[in-house]
């Protein structure tokens, strides 16, 4: 087979999105023939050994495999994390696994919770990862005390991270139906003293809505992710984990086949 970038072909091994390889490879995670490999290079899995963190590639593609998994608090959603007690990965069922290499498309830091999408499939992942692609996600921000209007024109006009300007696309006050249904979700059950609101974004840099809200003087108390692109948590329990159907996966992204 043709060389192709190391990235591409460590995507369609399943072992991360292009985005997540081209992290692996910098971080000296990646080998070619015994030797650390180069951002960008092109290699032929045919003919050469290609090894993540000592454990050899091949080019024959797995079962695909798409999950929705509503993350508990605590949990890393990264493949390994020595600091955390638990990761993604351990809430996952080997029958859904079905013996699949997986790893989270994006990531929800350790205290935040809600949907996060699990898979195999690199170029699946990068059709949702990839801004220009423009996949929105909404989440449930619970606050100590509802915002002030000049509080609520500061994220919606944007407010400066160290990555730039970040703005949201969208803020509104909670129900009282999504509040009662997003407290029966929950577990650890959320204080019954906080506000919620929701909010939608398009960019997703580390800690975003922490950083936003802080900076405006609004600290999150409880931050919780309840949809991508189309689909949401609905019912999803904490801790629950479910294969996506045909349909969501198609409506998410184009699986490769």
């Amino acid at each position: 087979m043709p060389a192709e970038r190391i990235s591409k072909v460590l995507a369609t091994a399943g072992v991360a999105s292009r985005r997540g390889a081209d992290e692996l490879v910098a971080a000296g995670r990646v080998q070619v023939d015994g030797r650390r490999a180069v951002l960008g290079e092109k290699v032929d899995p045919e003919t050469q050994r290609v090894e993540v963190d000592g454990r050899a590639i091949t080019s024959t593609e797995a079962a695909r495999v798409y999950l929705a998994l509503h993350k508990p608090p605590g949990v890393a959603s990264t493949v390994r994390d020595r600091h955390a007690p638990r990761t993604v990965l351990d809430l996952v069922p080997p029958e859904l696994a079905g013996g699949a290499r997986l790893y989270p498309v994006g990531r929800l830091d350790q205290d935040s919770e809600g949907l996060l999408l699990l898979t195999n499939d690199g170029d699946w992942a990068d059709g949702i990862l990839h801004p220009r692609h423009g996949v929105e996600r909404e989440y449930a921000v619970g606050l100590s005390r509802p915002l002030t209007r000049d509080q609520a024109e500061a994220l919606e006009q944007g407010v400066e991270l160290g990555e730039g300007i970040a703005a949201l696309a969208g803020l509104r006050g909670h129900t009282r139906t999504e509040d009662q249904r997003l407290v029966d979700l929950l577990d650890p059950p959320p204080d019954a003293h906080l506000t919620w609101v929701r909010v939608t974004i398009h960019q997703g840099w580390k800690r975003q809505l922490r950083r936003m809200f802080g900076t405006v003087g609004a600290p999150v108390r409880r931050l919780v992710r309840v949809r991508i692109g189309a689909l949401r948590l609905d019912t999803m329990a904490s801790g629950e984990v479910r294969r996506l159907t045909p349909s969501e996966v198609r409506r998410l992204g184009r699986p490769k086949r």
